[in-house]
Parts: C-alpha cells; sequence; structure tokens
C-alpha cells in the first residue's frame, strides 16, 4: 500500500510496509498514483496532457519515470507486498511476560481538573493510597511474571503519586535492593501536577526516575482554567517555578512536559510555543477523550482547525530547529531508520498482556484508563491473572484486528491504535476511535515531513 500527500512545497510518497519515503517532482508524483490502475499508454497520454508544455516533459521522460517506479517496486521499496498480518497474532500469542507496571500509589488528588479522566483520582471509586506492602508485592509479583527479561518498567502513578510519596522512595529502595538478586533493571518514571515538588523530590527524582511527566497545559489562562485546585485557584504560577527549576537540574536526563487540549483551546500550537519559551524542550499535548456531550469535547467542526495547527506546529518546529532553538514534540518523534522493531509495530502497546495497572488495593487492569471498570479486572498480584477471557482479548489487539486497519496507510505507526480510546469512544476495545484515527494520521504526516525536511537540510 502506499499513501501520497502534499505537504509544505513536498511530495511525499509514503510506502507502508517497507517504511520507505519517497520525495519526488510533480511529474513522478502523478505517474506512481496511476502506476496500479492505468496502463503504460495511459500514463504516458495522461502524463503528456497535464505536463506536456514543461520543459524536459516528453514521452521518452515519462518512460524513464515509469522504470524508475518499477525499480523501486522490484527492489521492495514501493508497492511492496504486506507480510505481517499473520505475525502479528503470533507475536502477541507467544508474548507470556509481563514488562512493565503502572502504580496507582495514591487514588487522590490535589487538584479538581474538569477534564479528568480519573475523575480526580479516584477513578469512580474512593480516595485510596497504596501500602509500601501492596507495592511490594507488585514489585514481587513482576519480578515473578517477567521471565528472563532484564529491563522492567514502573510507573508511578496517581491521582498525584507525590501525595503518597513516602511509599514511592520506599518502594524504589526496595527495587533498588533486589535488582541484583533477580538479575532485573529498573526504569522508573513518575507523572505529577507539581503542586508538591520541592528540593528533596527534585533531588530523588532526578537521581531516581529515568523519565519525568510534567502536567502542564501551556499558557497560564489555559491551564487555570482546566488545572484547579478544590479552592478554585489555578496551578500555573505554583508549578512553572517548579518545573523550570526541575528540568534545569535534571542534567539531560528524560522528561517531558504534557498537557492536554480541548474544544477550549483548539489553538494549542500557542500553548506548546508557550512551554517552548519557558524553556521546556520536551513537549506533549494529547486530545482530550471525553464523551461528546461533553462541553470540553472536541467536534467534527475542530477537526479542520487541529489538521491546522498540526501543520503549523511541523513548520515552526522546522524554523525553531534552524534557529538553534529547536524542541522536541512527542507525536512527532519517528525514526524512520531504526526503529520501532517490527514486532512492536504492529502489536502495539501491551496494555493487558505486557503492561498493566496495579491498584492501591492490588487489583490488576489492563492499563490505567481501564481502573474502576469492573468488566476488565484481570486479578491481583497476589493471585495473578483470573481473567484470562479479558487478557486474551487484549492479545487480540493488534495493527491487523480491525477490517478497517487492515487498509489502513497509517496502520505500522499506529499499530491498530489505543484500545482504551477505542473502548470509551465505541464499547469495544475492537471499535474504531475514528476522531483520534484522523488525529494521528495528520501527526504522522506532519513527522514524515518533517524527516524530508531534515533530510534536504543534511
Amino acid at each position: 500500500m502506499v499513501h501520497q500527500y502534499k505537504l509544505n512545497g513536498y511530495n511525499i510518497v509514503l510506502d507502508t510496509c517497507s517504511g520507505s519515503v519517497h520525495t519526488v517532482d510533480e511529474v513522478a508524483y502523478d505517474v506512481i498514483a496511476m502506476y496500479k490502475s492505468a496502463t503504460q499508454e495511459q500514463i504516458v497520454a495522461e502524463i503528456l496532457k497535464k505536463y506536456g508544455h514543461l520543459d524536459g516533459v516528453d514521452e521518452q521522460e515519462v518512460l524513464e519515470c515509469l522504470e524508475d517506479v518499477k525499480a523501486l517496486e522490484e527492489s521492495g521499496k514501493l508497492f511492496s507486498e504486506d507480510q505481517y498480518e499473520k505475525l502479528a497474532y503470533t507475536y502477541k500469542n507467544n508474548s507470556k511476560v509481563i514488562k512493565a507496571l503502572c502504580l496507582h500509589v495514591a487514588h487522590t488528588c490535589n487538584l479538581n481538573c474538569s477534564y479528568c479522566f480519573a475523575s480526580q483520582g479516584k477513578y469512580q471509586g474512593d480516595r485510596a493510597i497504596m501500602s509500601f506492602e501492596v507495592g511490594k508485592q507488585a514489585f514481587d509479583f513482576l519480578i515473578a511474571n517477567s521471565g528472563t527479561r532484564r529491563n522492567l518498567e514502573v510507573d508511578f502513578f496517581g491521582g498525584e503519586p507525590l501525595m503518597n510519596w513516602d511509599v514511592v522512595k520506599q518502594l524504589v529502595a526496595y527495587a533498588r535492593s533486589i535488582e541484583k538478586e533477580h538479575n532485573k533493571n529498573f526504569r522508573f518514571t513518575l507523572t505529577t501536577n507539581g503542586l508538591l515538588i520541592d528540593d528533596e523530590v527534585i533531588d530523588f527524582l532526578n537521581k531516581e526516575m529515568s523519565n519525568v511527566v510534567l502536567s502542564l497545559d501551556g499558557r497560564r489562562e489555559v491551564n487555570d482554567h482546566f488545572r484547579k485546585d478544590y479552592a478554585g485557584k489555578g496551578s500555573y504560577d505554583t508549578i512553572v517555578p517548579k518545573f523550570q527549576k526541575l528540568v534545569e537540574a535534571r542534567g539531560g536526563k528524560g522528561y517531558y512536559v504534557r498537557g492536554t487540549f480541548t474544544h477550549h483551546n483548539v489553538d494549542f500550537t500557542n500553548d506548546l510555543f508557550h512551554m517552548a519559551d519557558l524553556g521546556f524542550t520536551e513537549l506533549s499535548m494529547e486530545p482530550v477523550v471525553c464523551p461528546p456531550d461533553d462541553p470540553y469535547a472536541l467536534t467534527e467542526e475542530d477537526l479542520p482547525k487541529l489538521f491546522e495547527q498540526y501543520e503549523i506546529l511541523a513548520k515552526e518546529m522546522i524554523k525553531r530547529k534552524k534557529e538553534g532553538r529547536g524542541f522536541t514534540f512527542y507525536h512527532y518523534m519517528l525514526d524512520l531508520k531504526n526503529g520501532p522493531c517490527i514486532y512492536k509495530r504492529i502489536t502495539g502497546c501491551g496494555s493487558g498482556t505486557e503492561y498493566m495497572a496495579v491498584t492501591p488495593w492490588g487489583e490488576l487492569f489492563p492499563c490505567h484508563q481501564f481502573v474502576g471498570d469492573p468488566k476488565y479486572s484481570l486479578g491481583n498480584i497476589w493471585d495473578g491473572i483470573k481473567n484470562e477471557a479479558v487478557q486474551d482479548e487484549f492479545r487480540a489487539c493488534n495493527a491487523y484486528a480491525r477490517e478497517e486497519c487492515k487498509e489502513c496507510w497509517a496502520r505500522m505507526y499506529c499499530s491498530g491504535g489505543c484500545a482504551a480510546n477505542a473502548y470509551h469512544a465505541t464499547g469495544s476495545i475492537n471499535g474504531i476511535y475514528q476522531y483520534g484515527c484522523e488525529l494521528f494520521k495528520k501527526r504522522i504526516e506532519c513527522a514524515v515531513m518533517m524527516q524530508v525536511a531534515d533530510a534536504e537540510e543534511a
């Protein structure tokens, strides 16, 4: 399958299964578009009709272009065959190890964000704090179910995990104390709203956390419209200086500042540029996912505006990089030469199989977005997986699990999409969150275009 599009002055041809990217002139672009549906004579006639008035465009030129396209096809770089569908199911069925846990150390929060999918940290239930004993058992469960895999990941999540700070520190110490014994290496991440950050927290996070996710929605007026405390006060003035101090002291270790955009701020690029101007260089801005009747829900009318925003973002990032003040946008991080591997590209994030969320009381769910839904309770950290039917359902999720995905040019980049978003949009993890698909495809088009621009600059 081939996907063709024009963006920022480039004619881009993307070969889905090989991952090859070609930038071509107008003639080659149209030849490729007709290559599989027209005869050679028809293509020559059509091209000469459209471009014959231009210097150098004659029958011989078109025939040579056709030969070039044929050579690319024969080398597997254009119109390549899909050989991965059967592998997608085989890979996931053969994967029996757990490599990552999301520890919900605090089902409570000191903010009252209006769009919070976790109901202000309570996940539709009661407020709760994870004890050290539950957390310790979660680590033991992960080690016991990780097989020979050495590198394991644990996310400290909430609610607000800093509201259970002592337990976070105790759990990190416990994990470090057993790494060598079990031949494991733990990589930690913590997500925080920043209110409780102080010098001690900064020192510990920068020593122990491979990645830190900092929640900020951008401009003060946007952030404080959503991210308020229970007294109704916005968080911007409190958290921005703390985030800046943490990042400055981080010494190049991983972090990113993550925001959410809604119908309220479809001009989200202004929030990203604002965060970049604050000195943050690792950025993410996610579309809100909420019921369609929610006043913050993104609408069909918003879609063309959002497409334009993604293009504005890509072009500005190219410009700022040339000026020596570039920044990274999570959804534009694309390595066309070295990864990810085909296993990752066709099987997805591993939720429910390789990755699970753990509640404060030790219950297991496929990921943080399923926590609190009894249909998706997998078991617990003492007895292990009990709901194998649900796990099998997640094992079947891949880039080919839905008919719509099989015919989509972006399937090797989204791996079938987010199961949680599909579930919340359609009631089934095998559904299609169409709005999210459209945004994702636009982001990939922009990301590929940026790679093309980089290659031309090199």
